[in-house]
């Protein structure tokens, strides 16, 4: 049995009114998804708005997920800051907590060459010496690529087990898994190439519209797995006329998800922090139009 596969939602930062840390609505989330049936939760990245928290904020979220999932389901920890001391920081407090895996991107703004990148993800990996680390992958936004010559460094580090591949290319991801090895994890990361990632080596995704349209998503993973490909396909089609639909508005497309979670559920996420944008007026017709897609998709799919 695989340690990391399936569908893995990346957890989204939970505010008040006031748009400070919501503990309750952090916890009641994780539960939420757990009941679910994901196969894991990815705390502390990009849908979960890290690099505008505070250490102890990011700290904060993290423990609160933990005390509803540990031993229940695998938690990978981004812990990456842009800086080697609070990245470290923040990877000994999330092996304190006991989660399975903690990940980083490289250091953003400055182009760093690859043995500064590596010193870098090496050093945060020492202060969690005993959890897996999970490298992530994203140049269009991080303004770096995991090249191979990187990768086969941080192979040279037997924490290193996984990566989160968010490059647009799905023969990354299949490089990736050659160069890896056998038991070497590779996670899809663009939501819209969910299939195409699976189908060509990827063990399974880590995305931020998962939480949102999670039914879909794990319905798409088990056509995979059932080797129905048509069927996966079909989902994914569905599943990217959505996100284009929620992409139209002015609003930030984590302040549409969070909505829409509301709307559906009941949980209530709070918006999203500046400088993201939070939803506009008019997004109140795309957020009804996505609502109903989804519960089109589901009705012809579930």
């Amino acid at each position: 049995m695989k340690k990391y596969y399936g569908i893995i939602p990346a957890f989204y930062a939970c505010y008040d009114e006031r748009g400070e840390i919501n503990a309750k609505a952090v916890r009641d989330f994780a539960s939420y998804l757990i009941e679910k049936g994901v196969q894991g939760l990815y705390v502390g990245g990009s849908s979960g708005e890290c690099i505008y928290q505070s250490v102890e904020e990011r700290k904060l979220v993290l423990e609160n997920v933990m005390a509803v999932a540990k031993e229940k389901i695998r938690v990978i920890a981004h812990v990456a800051c842009n800086n080697t001391k609070d990245s470290m920081a923040l990877a000994s407090h999330a092996e304190a907590l006991g989660v399975d895996a903690i990940a980083s991107i490289p250091p953003i703004y400055f182009h760093l060459p690859e043995a500064a990148i590596a010193k870098y993800w090496n050093d945060i990996s020492s202060a969690a010496p005993n959890t897996d680390f999970v490298i992530y992958n994203i140049p269009q936004l991080a303004g770096v690529s995991l090249t191979i010559s990187l990768f086969k460094e941080m192979l040279k580090n037997p924490r290193v087990v996984a990566v989160k591949n968010s490059s647009m290319p799905t023969q990354d991801i299949q490089m990736f898994k050659m160069y890896g090895g056998k038991g070497f994890t590779v996670f899809n990361g663009p939501d819209e190439q969910f299939v195409s990632g699976r189908v060509i080596g990827a063990d399974g995704g880590i995305g931020g519209t998962y939480a949102a349209l999670v039914d879909l998503f794990l319905k798409m993973d088990e056509a995979i797995e059932s080797n129905q490909i048509s069927l996966a396909r079909d989902i994914q089609n569905a599943v990217d006329e959505i996100i284009y639909k929620m992409c139209e508005a002015k609003g930030n497309l984590y302040a549409v998800l969070k909505e829409i979670i509301r709307r559906r559920t009941g949980l209530d996420l709070g918006s999203v922090r500046a400088p993201l944008s939070p939803l506009a007026t008019s997004d109140e017709s795309i957020v009804e139009e996505a609502i109903s897609m989804i519960e089109k998709a589901e009705e012809k799919f579930l």
